[in-house]
C-alpha cells in the first residue's frame, strides 16, 4: 500500500479528518424554533442561508431527493448542464469571475467521477468550489451497488476536504463547514457526498451561523518579525523584482500590490494565474514570466538580487530548471499556505499570511522604518530593464498563408471588447496567445486552467463566468481541439440564456503538441492533426455545429475580416456566438523556454535568442 504524500507537498491549511468535528453538532439557542424537514430540504435550505444563487448540475438517481425541493427555491437558479464536467468547470468559472463560492451538483457513480477533473483543476488553481454529490443508501455502501463509487476516497487528494454524510442531522453542518473551508485560507474545492437515505430521512433544522473546526485555523496576519526582515531586504536590494502569483487575485490584493510597487518603484511580473493583478499598461509591469513569458520578465528574474514572491508557488512553468532559476536572488516568499513556502525554493524570509495583509504590512513597515529607501530610483536597474523592454517587445511575425494570424485575432478581440470583458481559455497555444495579447487591466478578467492544464475548460468556464457576471462580455478563446471536448455546453447556454462569445483559433491540429513536434521531434506529427484525410472538408464544420445548437456561427479566414466579425459578435446578446477563425497550423508561440532547461535559454523567436547571460553576471555588478 502506498504511503501518504510527503508532508511538504500537502496544503497545511487543509483540515485533516480528525480535525473536523462531527458536522451534525448544532448549538441551539433559546430562540431557535426547530422545524422538521427532510435531509434533501436541508441541503437546499442550507445553500440558501449561505447566499448561494446558482447551482450547476445534472440530476440522477441518488441526488433526485435533493433536486425535488430545489424546484421550489425562489433564490437558487439551477443550470442544467450536458455533462457533469461542464458543471464543475462552470462552478469554477463562476467562482473565479465573482470571487464567490461556485456550486455544482451530481449524482453518484459516473456523475460524481465526472467531477474529478474540474475538482482537481480547482484544487491546483485555488478556486473555491462546493461539490454536492448523491451516494447510494448507507446500507449499500461497500456492496458495489449500482452507481456506487467511493468519491470521497477518490477526491481526498484533490480537494481541501471531502465529507461523507450518512445522517440527515449532519447535513447542514457538513455543508456549512464545507462552504467555510472552500472560501477561507487558501481557497479550494470541497466535496460533500450525501447518501440517499440521509436525503430522504427527516431532521430538526436549526440554523447556526458559527462554524467550529478545531485544527483548522488559517493564518491571515503575517508575523511582524518576518515583515521587518522582508522590509530590510527590500531596502538594501539593488535589483528587486515582484513575482506576483495567483494568490494576489484570490486575495483581492491588487490595490495593495499596486500601492507597494508604486511606492518602491520595484518592477512587477505577473504569472499566468496573476494576469490582471497589476495593469498591463503600467510602466512598471514587465509582463508574464516563465515558459512563454516576456523577455524582460524572464531576464529580470534571472538577474534579480531579490525576489518578492507573493501568492506564487515557484511552479516549474515559471522556474524552468529550478537549480538555475534566479541564481543571484535572495527570496521573500509570502503565501497563505505554509506548505508552499520552501517547497521548491528556499526562502531567506518566509511569510505565512494573506496577500492583502502581507502587502499592506510591508508598505507600512517600509514607510515607517525604511522611508529613505523609498526615494531610491534604482536607475541602473531600470536602465537595464527598459533596454530589454525596448529590444524585446511582445510581438509576432505576420504569416504569409493568407489565413488569420492568431495573435492578431486575439489582439483585436481585446481592443474591441476592452478591459471590462472576461476572457477564458482552454490549454495550449491559444491559451498562451490569450495570456500575451489580451491587455489585462483588472483582476478576475482572465480565467484559465493554469495548474492542471485542462483541455475543454474554456466554454463551461465562460458559461459560469457569464452567469455570475451577466453584465460583462465574456469570451471563451478556445482551440479547435479543446472546443471539441466540451462544446455541448453551448446547448446549455442557449437554453439557459447565457450569451457567451466563443473564438475558436482553428489550426486543424493540437497546436501546442504540433509546436513541440516541430521543435523537438523533427517535424514528425504523430497524431496531432485533427483533420487527417479530410483536408478539403471541415470535420466538424464549426459554423454548422454552432447553428445546430442555436448559436450564431461565423467563419473568418482573413485578417481583413476579423474586426467586422468581432463587432458583429459583440452586437449579439440574445444567444451565444461562435467565431471560427482559421489560422495556419505552423504558427508558434514565442517567446519560449523549452521544458526543463534554464530560463537563460529563452528564445525570443524561432531564430533569435536574447543574450543577457553576460549582463549582471556577478551579484552586485549593477549599481
Amino acid at each position: 500500500m502506498a504511503g501518504p504524500a510527503p508532508a511538504r507537498t500537502q496544503r497545511t491549511d487543509t483540515p485533516t479528518p480528525a480535525s473536523v468535528p462531527h458536522p451534525g453538532t448544532v448549538r441551539r439557542t433559546p430562540s431557535s424554533q426547530p422545524e422538521v424537514i427532510t435531509g434533501a430540504q436541508a441541503v437546499i435550505r442550507t445553500l440558501e442561508r449561505l447566499g448561494v444563487d446558482t447551482v450547476f448540475g445534472l440530476p440522477g438517481g441518488t441526488i433526485l431527493p435533493t433536486y425535488d425541493p430545489m424546484l421550489d427555491s425562489e433564490q437558487i437558479d439551477h443550470v442544467l448542464v450536458r455533462h457533469e464536467q461542464g458543471a464543475g468547470h462552470a462552478a469554477t468559472g463562476y467562482a473565479a469571475a465573482t470571487g464567490r463560492v461556485g456550486v455544482c451538483m451530481a449524482t453518484s457513480g459516473p456523475g460524481a467521477t465526472n467531477l474529478v477533473t474540474p475538482l482537481a483543476d480547482a484544487h491546483m488553481d485555488s478556486v473555491p468550489v462546493l461539490a454536492i454529490t448523491g451516494q447510494q443508501s448507507s446500507k449499500l455502501l461497500g456492496t458495489d451497488a449500482f452507481q456506487e463509487a467511493d468519491i470521497v476516497g477518490m477526491t481526498m487528494p484533490i480537494t481541501k476536504h471531502s465529507f461523507l454524510v450518512t445522517r440527515p442531522e449532519d447535513i447542514p453542518g457538513a455543508i456549512r463547514a464545507a462552504f467555510h473551508i472552500a472560501r477561507t485560507g487558501r481557497p479550494g474545492p470541497v466535496l460533500v457526498d450525501i447518501t440517499k437515505d440521509a436525503q430522504v430521512a427527516t431532521l430538526e433544522f436549526v440554523w447556526d451561523d458559527d462554524v467550529e473546526l478545531p485544527g483548522y485555523r488559517p493564518v491571515n496576519r503575517p508575523h511582524a518579525k518576518q515583515i521587518r526582515e522582508a522590509a530590510a531586504l527590500i531596502a538594501e536590494s539593488r535589483r528587486p523584482v515582484i513575482y506576483a502569483g495567483g494568490g494576489i487575485i484570490r486575495s483581492g490584493a491588487h490595490a495593495e500590490l499596486r500601492a507597494l510597487a508604486e511606492a518602491t518603484g520595484i518592477p512587477v511580473t505577473t504569472t499566468l494565474m496573476a494576469r490582471g493583478a497589476f495593469p498591463d499598461s503600467h510602466p512598471q509591469h514587465l509582463g508574464m514570466p516563465g515558459m512563454h513569458g516576456t523577455v524582460p520578465a524572464v531576464a529580470a528574474i534571472q538577474k534579480a538580487d531579490l525576489l518578492i514572491a507573493i501568492g506564487s508557488r515557484f511552479d516549474d512553468r515559471v522556474t524552468g530548471e529550478l537549480e538555475t532559476f534566479a541564481p543571484y536572488a535572495k527570496v521573500i516568499h509570502a503565501d497563505i499556505d505554509p506548505a508552499e513556502i520552501g517547497k521548491n525554493r528556499v526562502a531567506e524570509v518566509p511569510i505565512v499570511g494573506d496577500a492583502r495583509e502581507v502587502l499592506s504590512a510591508l508598505l507600512e513597515e517600509l514607510r515607517g522604518s525604511f522611508s529613505a529607501s523609498l526615494e531610491d530610483a534604482r536607475e541602473s536597474w531600470w536602465t537595464l530593464l527598459n533596454g530589454w523592454k525596448e529590444s524585446y517587445p511582445l510581438g509576432y511575425e505576420p504569416g504569409d498563408t493568407g489565413l488569420c494570424d492568431p495573435q492578431y485575432v486575439i489582439e483585436r478581440i481585446s481592443t474591441l471588447t476592452g478591459p471590462e470583458g472576461i476572457y477564458t481559455a482552454g490549454v495550449g497555444q491559444h491559451q498562451m496567445w490569450a495570456a500575451q495579447f489580451v491587455e489585462y487591466e483588472r483582476p478576475n478578467s482572465w480565467l484559465n486552467s493554469g495548474g492542471l492544464g485542462t483541455m475543454g475548460y474554456a466554454v463551461p468556464a465562460a458559461m459560469g463566468a457569464k452567469k455570475g457576471e451577466p453584465d460583462r462580455v465574456v469570451w471563451a478563446i478556445d482551440g479547435d481541439g479543446c472546443f471539441q471536448m466540451t462544446n455541448q455546453e453551448l446547448a446549455t447556454c442557449v437554453i439557459s440564456g447565457i450569451p457567451i462569445k466563443v473564438a475558436i483559433i482553428n489550426n486543424s491540429s493540437l497546436g501546442m503538441v504540433r509546436q513541440w513536434q516541430t521543435l523537438f521531434y523533427d517535424g514528425r506529427y504523430s497524431h496531432s492533426d485533427l483533420n487527417t484525410g479530410h483536408e478539403t472538408v471541415r470535420v466538424p464544420d464549426f459554423v454548422k455545429l454552432a447553428e445546430a445548437y442555436g448559436c450564431l456561427g461565423l467563419r473568418v479566414d482573413r485578417n481583413e475580416d476579423v474586426d467586422r466579425a468581432i463587432e458583429q459578435a459583440l452586437a449579439v446578446n440574445d444567444r451565444p456566438v461562435v467565431l471560427d477563425f482559421t489560422v495556419p497550423a505552423d504558427a508558434m508561440v514565442w517567446p519560449m523556454v523549452p521544458a526543463g532547461v534554464s530560463n537563460d535559454s529563452i528564445q525570443y523567436a524561432r531564430d533569435i535568442r536574447p543574450d543577457f547571460s553576460s549582463e549582471a553576471a556577478e551579484e552586485g555588478e549593477i549599481r
